[in-house]
């Protein structure tokens, strides 16, 4: 036997060193990869916290507003009635007594243009505000007393600009600046949280606008959205996964649900307008109609996921059931659907996601109206979120703003309320 011995042995395998390079040249860009996907996932984050921190800072004006204190005098011959039971302090003439009180504050003030000028700086709810207090308490019939009334969104939005009131803007001009820095010297004025604003309904003035309506339009909207579209899609996809035979029909079934789940939104408006509301009738700008329409947007979203979770259920565990004696419905309720269920809780919890943001479809079927009142029923006229958001943002006063990127952290905010409560279920349900 021949030693082999000499440079032959100290030979590189030139295979192993091709294999040595593509390894290096792989880790190499797999760490590229890690590194840009890091990058993409920090950059997201800071795009989401720069959008949420904008929307913030222009939202902090509405949550707080400017009161002023007014020494009221509630003279019977200013309220025009003789007496003092209910129904005469009901119809007395607040406005006169409000004029009347303001104007001798302010002395100086004599022309009729200026007065008219000066009574503008007060709210226009200041006449209910005094007539509340006085329905409160009777007893101040006839006397002086003091009585805190907001200021007009004008002026309400100046004082929140300006750190020393007394020089004009754009909104008010250099005599009523004199006469809220006169207000302020006296320390007549005082900031407060706006509670009006989750208490009130919608208004013509920014300074009452509230988004309680809107919240309480959307809460009952998405309730009848899930009490149809959440037994209607997992019935649905258990049929189609479970039950359904594999034929044709099935097939165009399946089809035509993908189909329905790219389809524009608006479209369901306009079937919403054409069917549930011209042909059965129903109420326009009610959260019913809007939950229909609604609940046929998200039915292909629910079905797609649900029927996704029941196929991802192993076979096992259907075979399992069926191996002692368990019948066919028996299996799927008891055994598929509850080891489903976390899935089905998602493509629930993105289908009502998707559902809360939508503007077009409740557009078409009324709920754009202007809607004062809160709704206390399904078939009250109301509003939602996003179309209360639409109606602010188009508005012309500046007031209006800092009201619609209120409104948006309420929408957020319900949102995270909806999905948090949704993935505690998904997880209480978790197998």
């Amino acid at each position: 036997m021949t030693n082999q011995t000499g440079p032959q042995m100290n030979k590189k395998n030139p295979i192993t060193d091709i294999v040595a390079a593509s390894l290096g040249k792989r880790h190499r860009k797999e760490l590229r990869f890690k590194l840009l996907g890091r990058l993409a996932v920090a950059l997201g984050f800071l795009l989401v916290l720069v959008l949420i921190a904008d929307i913030t800072f222009k939202a902090l004006p509405a949550f707080h507003q400017h009161w002023v204190k007014l020494e009221i005098s509630y003279q019977q011959d200013w309220l025009s009635i003789e007496g003092s039971n209910r129904e005469l302090l009901d119809g007395a003439n607040y406005r006169k007594a409000l004029k009347r009180s303001l104007y001798q504050m302010f002395p100086q003030v004599k022309a009729r243009k200026d007065k008219r000028k000066l009574f503008k700086i007060i709210s226009s709810n200041a006449e209910f505000t005094i007539k509340d207090y006085l329905l409160a308490s009777p007893n101040y019939l006839g006397q002086k007393t003091a009585v805190w009334v907001r200021f007009d969104d004008d002026v309400d939005t100046y004082l929140k600009d300006v750190e020393t009131p007394g020089e004009a803007n754009a909104r008010v001009d250099q005599k009523s600046a004199q006469w809220v820095k006169a207000l302020a010297d006296k320390e007549l004025i005082e900031k407060r949280f706006n509670v009006s604003f989750f208490t009130n309904g919608d208004s013509r003035e920014p300074e009452l606008a509230g988004v309680k309506g809107a919240l309480t339009g959307t809460i009952l909207t998405m309730l009848v959205t899930l009490a149809l579209s959440f037994p209607l899609g997992v019935a649905a996809a258990l049929y189609l996964e479970e039950f359904a035979p594999r034929n044709r029909w099935t097939d165009i079934i399946e089809v035509n649900i993908n189909n329905l789940a790219a389809v524009p939104s608006i479209i369901f408006g306009l079937l919403g307008l054409a069917v549930i509301i011209n042909m059965f009738g129903l109420p326009r700008s009610a959260p019913l109609v809007g939950g229909i329409v609604l609940t046929l947007m998200t039915l292909p979203t629910i079905i797609i996921a649900s029927r996704a979770s029941i196929k991802a259920v192993p076979p096992s565990i259907r075979e399992a059931a069926m191996g002692i004696g368990a019948s066919k419905m028996q299996t799927t309720f008891s055994h598929v659907l509850p080891m489903a269920m976390p899935g089905i809780m998602t493509g629930t919890i993105i289908g009502l996601a998707q559902a809360l943001g939508e503007t077009a479809p409740l557009l078409m079927i009324g709920m754009v109206a202007f809607i004062v009142d809160v709704p206390t029923s399904i078939s009250d006229a109301s509003t939602v979120l996003p179309v209360q958001i639409f109606l602010w943002a188009d508005s012309p006063e500046r007031a209006f703003l800092a009201k619609t990127s209120a409104a948006i952290l309420v929408l957020l905010g319900f949102l995270l309320v909806m999905n948090t409560t949704a993935a505690l279920l998904r997880k209480k349900f978790e197998k």
